[in-house]
């Protein structure tokens, strides 16, 4: 099991990953949906792992339904390419 210590800095590194896919999402010109979901993906994952050390439930509810929302736009983005590619 982790540490309090690197819970928190799992967790703070997962924040800065969700933050940083908003403001990607936000200013950049031309949004490559893999790079937005994968780097939100990761961030929950993070998130989640930090919350099993320092539970907080309605945090970890939270986690889970981004992490599903991030999976179903990877999937979109799959899709979305191989349509393309055919």
């Amino acid at each position: 099991m982790i540490d309090g210590f690197t819970a928190n800095v799992i967790g703070i590194l997962g924040s800065i990953l969700i933050v940083a896919a908003y403001a990607y999402n936000v200013y950049a010109k031309s949004v490559n949906a893999f790079v937005y979901n994968g780097t939100n993906l990761l961030g929950a994952l993070l998130l989640t792992l930090s919350l099993l050390v320092h539970f907080n439930l309605a945090s970890l509810l939270l986690e889970i339904v981004w992490i599903i929302i991030a999976v179903g736009g990877l999937v979109k983005a799959s899709r979305d390419r191989a349509r393309q590619a055919s």
